[in-house]
């Protein structure tokens, strides 16, 4: 499977923008042959705590996915602020939209207390896993990546995990170590997704956006510029590394 990395600043807090910036880049990367295209961390809005900032599951930034999704007959996926119908405060959830209408959420299990996420956010319940492709896709967001207990987890049932985030310049490093650790331990491929540009609050991306191989190899990187980032994922190849190298059944829970 052909996945597509779309790393692309933000117009903060303006939806409408947005979708006219990336339905392009969308198309662009599905003109590449991409079969799944992943979008940043609160691709519409921008890493916002502005109250109010939520919308209703099924609202319009997870149509902007369903739509591309649709018109395009590939996989799109992207995280925004959505109320479900039970909750008060939104969850940071990951839309995952198929070419046949389906629609799948991850909820992000870990909300960034560090810059006030958790006050804002709810946390999520579970990780989630779906198969795309003949790949078992697991998503996680952001600061997720810090907590290798939630990848370690799903790492049987897991051929590419992929990480969307606003991760900040200012702590690039521990992003482009921490995706290559979590493939070398769990033997799988890591799709990274960041943004770039500055925030409305002045936080700076410098996106580093990767795709790592589950031998912890650099497959196909990105630089601080909007761009798009192709790679090729086969699960044969999680197979014959796990195969080679018996590392997860040596695993104490």
């Amino acid at each position: 499977m052909r996945i597509a990395v779309v790393q692309h600043d933000i117009v903060w807090e303006d939806r409408t923008a947005n979708f006219a910036r990336l339905g392009p880049q969308v198309a662009r990367a599905v003109g590449a042959g991409a079969e799944l295209v992943l979008l940043s961390e609160t691709f519409s809005t921008g890493f916002t705590m502005t109250p109010g900032i939520g919308e209703p599951e099924g609202g319009p930034s997870s149509r902007f996915l369903q739509e591309r999704a649709a018109e395009h007959g590939v996989w799109v996926a992207g995280s925004c602020p959505e109320v479900a119908p039970e909750a008060e405060l939104p969850y940071n959830s990951l839309v995952l939209a198929g070419p046949d209408g389906t629609v799948h959420r991850y909820r992000k299990l870990h909300p960034f207390s560090h810059g006030g996420e958790h006050e804002r956010f709810r946390a999520g319940d579970e990780p989630l896993t779906v198969e795309i492709g003949g790949l078992r896709v697991t998503p996680f967001i952001c600061y997720d990546l810090r907590f290798a207990d939630v990848f370690w987890a799903a790492a049987l049932d897991t051929d590419v995990y992929v990480v969307t985030a606003n991760w900040p310049a200012a702590r690039r490093h521990h992003w482009q170590t921490l995706l290559r650790a979590r493939a070398i331990e769990n033997q799988a491929y890591v799709v990274g997704c960041n943004r770039v540009g500055a925030a409305g609050d002045g936080t700076e991306h410098a996106g580093d956006s990767m795709v790592v191989s589950p031998m912890g190899e650099l497959l196909a990187t990105a630089a601080g510029t909007e761009t798009i980032v192709l790679a090729d994922l086969d699960p044969a190849e999680v197979a014959a590394t796990r195969d080679r190298l018996r590392f997860l059944p040596d695993r104490r829970s």
